[in-house]
C-alpha cells in the first residue's frame, strides 16, 4: 500500500498526536476521517484482487497439462501475496515436476505445507480479525455519519405464567374427533 504526499501529512499528524494528545479542529478530523476510509478502500480492494487470484489460480489448474506455464506464474504471486498451497496445489505441481520451475515450486509449496499444518498443529494459526472501522477520535470527537446506533435493550424474560384457575383441557377437548362428510345425496335421473 503507498500513501500520498497529502496522506503522509494527515498520518504524520494523527501520529504525532496519538503521542501527545491535544485537541484536534475540525479539519483534522475530517482528514482522519477520510484516510481511515482510504485505508478501508484499499484493504476491501486488496481482498478483491487476493479472491481474483485465487479464483485464476483454480482455473488454470483445472485446465492442466495445457496451462501448465500460466499456472505455474499465477501460483508465483499467490504464494508471494501469503497463499498457503492446497493438496489440489501439491497433486498438480507434482505432474509439473519435470519441469526445473515445477520442481522448484514443488519444493516451496511441500515446505510452506508442512509450516502451516505444524502451525495450525500447534495452535498458533491465527486468522487475522478484519479491521475495526474508525468511530471516534481521541477527545470524543465523531463524524456525524459514523454516530453509533443506540443498541436495543436486551429482551426482558417472561414472567411466570399466573396460576392456572381452571385445569388443563384433555386432548380430545382441544382437538375434537373428525367426523365424516355426509355423503351427497344421489342424483335423481330423470327418463327422457
Amino acid at each position: 500500500m503507498a500513501f500520498g504526499a497529502d496522506e503522509l501529512r494527515v498520518l504524520r499528524r494523527a501520529l504525532a498526536h496519538a503521542l501527545h494528545p491535544t485537541p484536534l479542529d475540525d479539519e483534522d478530523v475530517q482528514d482522519c476521517l477520510r484516510l481511515a476510509g482510504s485505508v478501508d478502500e484499499a484493504v476491501r480492494e486488496a481482498g478483491r484482487m487476493r479472491a481474483f487470484l485465487l479464483a485464476d489460480l483454480a482455473r488454470y489448474r483445472d485446465a492442466l497439462p495445457g496451462s501448465a506455464a500460466g499456472y505455474l506464474e499465477l501460483l508465483q504471486d499467490a504464494l508471494a501475496a501469503g497463499y498457503d498451497p492446497r493438496p489440489e496445489d501439491l497433486a498438480a505441481l507434482r505432474t509439473l515436476r519435470g519441469t526445473p520451475v515445477g520442481a522448484a515450486l514443488l519444493a516451496r509449496c511441500q515446505t510452506l505445507a508442512e509450516h502451516s499444518v505444524r502451525a495450525r498443529l500447534a495452535g498458533r494459526y491465527v486468522t487475522p480479525a478484519p479491521r475495526a472501522r474508525l468511530l471516534a477520535l481521541p477527545g470524543g470527537r465523531t463524524c456525524e455519519a459514523d454516530e453509533p446506533k443506540p443498541r436495543p435493550a436486551p429482551p426482558k424474560p417472561n414472567p411466570a405464567p399466573p396460576p392456572a384457575d381452571r385445569p388443563v383441557p384433555k386432548p380430545s377437548e382441544v382437538f375434537p374427533p373428525r367426523r365424516r362428510p355426509a355423503a351427497p345425496p344421489p342424483e335423481e335421473r330423470a327418463a327422457g
